[in-house]
């Protein structure tokens, strides 16, 4: 497996952790990280999905603020990521993540179909990059935000795929409920609840958040998901 860092932008310092699969080549992954930063959680992330198949690029959100951020879940890493967070131009990394996945589909790596997937404000992200662009599938996991921009639910023209946890205290339940029912008419939308769990489930890094029953039940769903999507 290979991992490196690659240029997004040539002129600009935007760049984003790529991980190959052990074949070199195959469907693409846009990873959309958490307010951490491409960090060790979010890399790992990326060559878990590598190893199963994917070429995996996670673009570094934060990058006008302070490029390739890598944040630890401590009391210094929570309150530069909240920073980050409260001065980030959410447009601006919508047009980011954009131009991230025309730059995978363009990697000569990258033989077939690309989905966008992403955590938390990285699943809103994903969503919003789904509304603005041609993939082939998406992934939100506890996407804070997306209820902000239902308005744009229209423009999602291929399957997406949606997780959340009944016990999260950052996304209210009558936003999740909003989100069904905008898409409760749309055969491409899949809605996946996880009862014990809250925000953050998936990460392993926050061990006050991670809920390790979910966590591999999520993951393989969004691995059969992906498997149908990017490989038929």
């Amino acid at each position: 497996m290979n991992q490196t860092w690659l240029p997004i932008y040539t002129d600009q310092p935007f760049s984003g952790y790529l991980s190959l699969p052990p074949s070199g080549q195959g469907p693409g992954i846009v990873l959309i990280q958490e307010i951490w930063g491409v960090n060790e959680h979010i890399r790992t992330v990326a060559d878990q999905y590598a190893l199963a198949g994917f070429v995996v690029l996670a673009p570094d959100v934060f990058w006008r603020l302070t490029p390739r951020l890598s944040l630890n879940y401590d009391e210094e890493g929570n309150a530069k990521a909240f920073e980050c967070y409260s001065n980030v131009d959410l447009d601006l990394a919508q047009q980011d993540m954009v131009t991230a996945v025309q730059t995978l589909k363009s990697r000569p790596e990258v033989t077939g179909k690309v989905a966008v997937m992403g955590y938390c404000l990285g699943g809103m992200l994903a969503y919003r990059t789904a509304t603005a662009t041609d993939v082939d599938a998406t992934v939100c996991y506890y996407g804070g935000g997306i209820a902000k921009y239902l308005d744009a639910a229209s423009r999602i023209s291929a399957p997406i795929l949606f997780h959340h946890g009944a016990l999260d205290e950052h996304i209210p339940t009558a936003d999740v409920q909003h989100i069904k029912q905008t898409f409760a008419d749309n055969p491409l939308a899949t809605f996946y609840d996880y009862p014990e769990a809250g925000h953050g489930f998936n990460c392993w890094g926050r061990p006050y958040m991670y809920h390790q029953p979910s966590a591999p039940l999520a993951q393989g769903r969004t691995l059969m998901f992906l498997a149908k999507q990017l490989y038929s």
